[in-house]
This record gives structure tokens, sequence and C-alpha cells, in this order.
């Protein structure tokens, strides 16, 4: 048997732990090529004249918190953008939307992502911003589910529209951030189309009465 083709045993290969000197020498180059990478969009966007300002927020944000490596993996600290996280350098990470819509993840929330070595990707709220809420109606515009309110027509997560049951025409409560602009918007709580109408005709009949059962019902 030749010893180029010869098969060495996995059991016999030395295993050497990382050393902390490697650990920080591989943060620093991670480091670089962030910086390197928010350079080059800027660069972009100088010559095409084409800008996100709620994303560079969300970049120039996700620049005061970081990323580290750590012996379980890899951490890495961004913004929730109402749909992903994005990181200091401008990189996207998909946040599981069933996640985002259980959690109530609100734009402008700080994260981590932590990648296990084994490939897992597990997110954790650690900053959510201050939030307010506002009432809206459940439009569909484009293919994609939106809520209009204060004037302006909020993306929102399909897999909330799904979550709550909920259809085009229905009064929703969406939660937004308390200062600054908005794209998406994080639903709360729906008020079905027929619930809706039906609490509008006792309003407008004059007045309703509760029943035994506690539900409204209109006054004769």
């Amino acid at each position: 048997m030749s010893l180029v083709n010869a098969k060495i045993p996995v059991s016999i290969i030395p295993q050497t732990p990382m050393s902390d000197d490697s650990l920080m020498q591989i943060q620093e180059l991670l480091d670089s090529a962030m910086s390197s990478l928010k350079t080059a969009h800027a660069l972009l966007r100088e010559v095409t004249g084409v800008s996100d300002t709620g994303r560079e927020r969300h970049i120039l944000r996700a620049s005061t918190m970081g990323s580290s490596l750590s012996v379980s993996g890899r951490v890495i600290e961004g913004i929730f953008d109402g749909q992903n996280m994005v990181d200091s350098g401008g990189q996207t990470y998909p946040v599981p939307a069933n996640y985002a819509s259980k959690s109530k993840l609100v734009e402008g929330d700080g994260m981590k992502l932590t990648i296990t070595d084994e490939g897992k990707f597990i997110y954790k709220q650690i900053a959510p911003i201050p939030r307010r809420t506002t009432l809206g109606l459940l439009i569909q515009e484009d293919g994609q589910y939106k809520v209009l309110a204060e004037g302006k027509a909020l993306r929102v997560l399909l897999a909330s529209v799904t979550f709550y049951r909920a259809e085009v025409g229905d009064q929703v409560t969406i939660l937004l951030p308390q200062e600054g602009e908005a794209k998406w918007g994080a639903i709360e709580a729906v008020l079905p189309k027929h619930i809706a109408e039906a609490a509008a005709k006792v309003k407008v009949g004059g007045g309703t009465m509760h029943g035994d059962d506690g539900e409204l019902s209109p006054s004769m």
C-alpha cells in the first residue's frame, strides 16, 4: 500500500484545543471583514445613490453591539428589522417567523444569535426597544399582508396573520417602535371583521344590553 493512498485513522489524529490567541486572531479577522463590508456598502450607496435609511439605522445600532466566539459556537448580536436580524456589517440572518410572531418582536429590538458547532441557529431577544400600540385595518397588497394605520401600510409577518387566523378587513392592534419610523408592525391582537361590524351596528342602534352570559346584544 502506497503512503499517498494510506488513510490515517481519525482516532490517532491529535486533537488540540484552540488557544485563546487563536480565538482572538479569528475575532480580529471577523471584525476586519465586517468593517470592510460596511465600507463597501457605503461606497455602493455613494455610487448608486440608493440608500435605505431604515436599514442604515439598524446597522448603526448593531455596530454598538458586536459578536464573539465561545467554546459552544459563535455569538452574533444585531437588530431585528421586522423580518431578519441585521448585524453591524449589514449581514442579515433569517429569524424564524413563528418565533418572531409568538415573541412579538418589534422592528428595532436587539437580538443575540448563537450559531452552535452543530450548525444550529439559536435566537434570543436581549434588548427590547420601547414600543407603543396602534389600531389598523388588515389588507393585502402586492401579495403581502399589511396593516393600514396612521396613514401608512405597514408590513406584518404571514406567520402572525396565520397564528391569529386574521382575515382581510379585520381590525388589528399592532406594536410599533415608540420613536422613529417603521416599515413593519408586530400583531398583538385581532378583532374579526364581523364582530367589529356588529359592535358598530349596536352603537348606531342606540345602546347595548348585556345578557346573562355577558355577551353584548342590541337594546330593544
